[in-house]
């Protein structure tokens, strides 16, 4: 058994190199031409085009986002699906190396269907826009995309080489406060200053920062503080971005951030009303047997991956959503040098880079061989699907 599967891998591998140029050209042409969240038209045309040419039957505009789709080869479990994003960064482009994902999952899976070997099952491409802010896998996964998957595959573009994502559960709520308007000079005493609610809000929040476990901040900005300078504003707004190391820790944060509003209201004589303004991303959860297996393939490309940095963390991201469902991996492969940073025209460049090109061959050689090794070893799915429902567990 263990030859046949290593002559699996090296045909996938294979089908990978085979297809490198043409993956390649499509990591350049969504470089090139760069859509934001919920508009990646062209990205999602693209990329569902050469799935339906290959013979995967493709579902558009599943989840009710018309740039999400689906594509399917074969039926039935086992089944595993490899998410593709192509969302990028207003001003900054492919920010983020998302196009380097999206030709990444799509060549992992028309390799997996090319090969005879890993027919029995399903191979499941998943288009997931707007990462960026906008959740969409957290909406696919909320739609029943990920029922019936056994693994949700994927990697990402970085400036380190880490096996598994220290990644955040992250959240974005608006606070209002409202007040009563008054003149400043000729009333004063009749105003109730709800922007400076606002501010003494500001405030509490720094106090409370100093306190909060590690991996946990809330940042805010002001998104309304008044309309003009001789009149005390009746209405002041925030917004402002919660993280945690969980996702139970952030449902705390949340509602200190509740209670903190409702303080200050008390205090400034003002009303205070805390409503959710994004799609709660949650905190990854990394399946270890499917992460350990993709380091391995990884590696025989010369690529080694290591444990991440104790302590630091890496944003987040709605894959989390998807780890809570199915057991997933998100591992980081480095695109340029750990004094770097995603997220800056640096990175942007990197994406399109000679490195990258090597990166996403290598990746999308070592997504094939694992979501080769979910199909064909019962074991592994056991012990993933163990290993998630622990995890769920405790």
């Amino acid at each position: 058994m263990t030859r046949a599967l290593d002559d699996v891998h090296q045909a996938l591998r294979d089908e990978v190199a085979a297809r490198a140029d043409a993956l390649w050209d499509v990591a350049l042409r969504l470089h090139a031409d760069p859509e934001y969240a919920f508009a990646e038209h062209r990205a999602a045309a693209l990329l569902s085009g050469e799935l339906e040419r290959a013979g995967f039957a493709v579902e558009r505009g599943v989840a009710g986002m018309p740039t999400a789709f689906t594509a399917r080869s074969g039926r039935g479990r086992p089944a595993v699906a490899l998410l593709l994003e192509y969302d990028a960064l207003p001003g900054l482009g492919h920010a983020c190396g998302h196009n380097l994902i999206a030709a990444a999952g799509l060549g992992a899976a028309l390799a997996v269907a090319a090969v005879p070997e890993t027919s029995a099952g399903t191979v499941l491409a998943v288009g997931t826009p707007a990462e960026e802010g906008g959740g969409g896998k957290a909406i696919e996964a909320d739609a029943g995309v990920f029922d019936g998957v056994d693994a949700a595959l994927m990697f990402h573009p970085g400036v380190y080489d880490w096996a598994r994502a220290p990644l955040t559960a992250q959240v974005q709520y608006r606070v209002a406060f409202h007040g009563r308007a008054a003149h400043p000079t000729g009333n004063p005493t009749e105003g109730v200053d709800a922007l400076a609610a606002l501010v003494e809000l500001f405030n509490v929040l720094a106090a409370l920062g100093r306190r909060l476990p590690e991996g946990s901040h809330v940042q805010g900005i002001v998104t309304h503080g008044g309309t003009a300078t001789n009149i005390v504003p009746e209405y002041a707004e925030g917004l402002f971005g919660l993280r945690a190391a969980t996702t139970g820790a952030l449902e705390d944060l949340v509602e200190r951030l509740r209670v903190c509003a409702e303080g200050v209201a008390r205090a400034t004589g003002t009303t205070a009303e805390v409503t959710r303004a994004t799609v709660r991303y949650e905190h990854f959860r990394d399946s270890e047997p499917l992460s350990g297996r993709f380091a391995a393939h990884l590696a025989r490309a010369g690529i080694p991956l290591s444990p991440p940095a104790p302590g630091v963390y890496l944003g987040s991201s709605d894959i989390g959503n998807v780890s809570r469902r199915v057991p997933a991996i998100h591992p980081f492969v480095a695109i340029m040098g750990e004094d770097g940073s995603d997220h800056t025209p640096e990175f942007a460049a990197a994406a399109a880079s000679h490195r990258a090109r090597e990166v996403l061959v290598a990746a999308t050689g070592a997504l094939a061989c694992t979501a080769a090794d979910v199909l064909l070893s019962a074991g592994l799915r056991e012990e993933a699907w163990a290993r998630h429902r622990a995890a769920r567990t405790g």
